[in-house]
């Protein structure tokens, strides 16, 4: 017996254009968020854009853009119609009613690709939590889609209010039941974490698909997962590390996007622990990305969220291959020099060029680091 391939599902892009956002920008973000559509296992068949200052309260976009969407899909029938920003749930419930299909958005997306990628108890659980809080204010369509999908069991035989209430509740429970869950494994955490006092730690921070779980792998000779998609590591992971007659320990955390829906970060707290309580923090870039600065500009925002943006930190460009490919090497090395008199400008973060897939410059990467934990030995040592 064969198992039968789901049918392919399409669907169409919408994103707001304001007077901050360049024409240029604004296609990154779609394809951003046609990449995070595939990797939910969708086909992109269109996008559309709007110039309006301020999304429309009742349907987000404008009557023409809306006349315009629901033409396309009376023509060319697609799934789902997902934006680029956040929706309310009036937004949803008024953008079906007038395009007769299902709409998600940005954040569902999210976290519907952390729920897929999620290995371990505890990041299932914090990802279950962020989806609940996230739904809970949603209860449309979008709700029935994901019980279909997950071939949910909570709903109960009724209709209204009634229902809608019903379903409430067991969702509040859900999220109760889930906090609590959370806080054992965050109990757990701490215990672990003090066993680890008195060893250097070092954390890969990055935006996601920028190669950590790849530089992890080499330098601890793991076996993280890494794929060429968006999310691929959520779990946190940590291995002890032998360097040269240096020990520490280095933890792969999730990857970083715009527009992160904060409800996921609200759940991940005990899991970026890793990220605040390191003593190291190896920023990881892709520089073969054009939009790479504004990568790195997500990251840094998040890092001093989350408090941990002062620490001493190596700036690691990966991925070199590819901007050889697209350059040439020796247009690539005026860049890299140019790149690294800017960086060393502005500050005294350390910077190294490597490709981890084609293992260039590995060398240099494992110098830099080895000296910075050498630093940071000699602090714990004295402190």
């Amino acid at each position: 017996m064969h198992e039968t391939a789901a049918p392919q599902q399409y669907c169409v892009l919408v994103s707001l254009l304001n007077k901050s956002q360049s024409s240029y920008q604004a296609m990154e973000y779609l394809q951003e968020l046609s990449f995070l559509a595939e990797t939910y296992g969708l086909q992109t068949k269109k996008t559309f854009t709007q110039k309006l200052d301020q999304p429309d309260s009742r349907t987000f976009i404008g009557k023409g853009k809306m006349a315009e969407i629901g033409t396309y899909l009376v023509d060319n029938p697609v799934d789902f119609v997902i934006f680029d920003d956040e929706l309310s749930a009036s937004q949803v419930r008024n953008l079906e009613n007038e395009l007769k299909t299902t709409i998600l958005d940005r954040s569902f997306l999210i976290l519907e690709i952390f729920l897929k990628r999620a290995q371990t108890a505890q990041a299932k659980t914090q990802v279950e939590l962020a989806r609940f809080q996230y739904m809970l204010p949603r209860l449309t369509r979008m709700w029935s889609h994901l019980e279909r999908q997950r071939g949910g069991s909570g709903a109960r035989s009724g209709s209204g209010e009634t229902q809608l209430e019903s379903d409430k509740r067991d969702i509040r429970n859900q999220i109760d039941l889930l906090k609590e869950r959370l806080e054992e494994f965050e109990k757990q955490g701490q215990t672990q974490r003090k066993s680890r006092k008195g060893i250097v730690r070092v954390a890969l921070v990055g935006y996601t698909n920028v190669g950590k779980s790849t530089i992890m792998n080499i330098l601890s000779k793991a076996d993280v997962f890494a794929e060429n998609k968006l999310f691929a590591t959520v779990d946190s992971t940590v291995r002890k590390v032998h360097m040269d007659g240096q020990n520490f320990l280095l933890s792969d955390t999730v990857g970083f996007i715009r527009k992160l829906p904060h409800q996921l970060i609200e759940s991940f707290k005990s899991t970026l622990e890793e990220v605040r309580e390191a003593d190291i923090l190896m920023h990881v870039v892709d520089i073969s990305h054009p939009s790479f600065e504004d990568q790195m500009e997500t990251v840094n925002k998040t890092l001093a969220d989350l408090k941990a943006a002062d620490k001493p930190t190596i700036l690691v460009f990966n991925k070199i291959d590819g901007l050889i490919d697209e350059l040439g090497e020796q247009q690539v090395e005026e860049r890299v020099e140019t790149l690294r008199q800017s960086y060393l400008s502005k500050s005294d973060t350390q910077t190294v060029f490597i490709s981890a897939k084609e293992k260039v410059n590995l060398d240099e990467l494992k110098i830099k680091l080895k000296e910075l934990v050498e630093q940071e030995s000699q602090k714990i040592i004295w402190y």
